[in-house]
């Protein structure tokens, strides 16, 4: 079993697989006679395919506790997938590069109160993994026509602690 240790998440290190959407380091301005800061244009949704549309759900997710073992990732080919938490639990973000054979080693990263993420169209990812408490999330994808998932089991199961 490979092991993968959880790493805490940036704008850098996720930048291969998505959008961080957190306010720190965002361009921001006033709006409503400055009562109110606009954090602007924080992720890039995406939504193709016949009668795509980007749809808004929200989801209640029970805990997980670390160490777990991943065996499956899954993709989206015709819309992203952001998650933005409503709690101030951390949750656990898996996403793995594209090889010529699929979906490659997983990396893991740990989110801090305020941040979310979009996963791009396409990209393996793990499965929603709150952390820490029964977690509420506001999610943003795609609805519409066609097939809008994708899963690859590993044939080794990873170890992410």
């Amino acid at each position: 079993m490979k092991v993968i240790e959880i790493q805490p998440l940036t704008r850098a290190a996720f930048a291969p697989f998505g959008d961080v959407i957190e306010m720190e380091g965002a361009h921001s301005y006033p709006i409503n006679a400055g009562k109110c800061v606009r954090y602007h244009d924080l992720a890039k949704v995406e939504a193709i395919g016949e009668e795509a549309r980007t749809m808004i759900s929200w989801l209640r997710g029970e805990p997980y506790a670390p160490p777990l073992e991943l065996k499956m990732v899954e993709r989206h080919p015709l819309g992203s997938q952001a998650f933005v938490p409503l709690t101030c639990n951390p949750f656990l973000v898996v996403a793995a590069p594209q090889t010529d054979n699929g979906p490659g080693a997983p990396v893991a990263f740990r989110t801090r109160p305020g941040q979310g993420v979009n996963i791009w169209r396409n990209v393996w990812h793990g499965i929603l993994t709150p952390l820490d408490g029964i977690s509420d999330f506001i999610v943003i994808d795609r609805g519409g026509k066609g097939v809008n998932l994708e899963e690859h089991f590993y044939e080794e199961t990873f170890l992410i602690r």
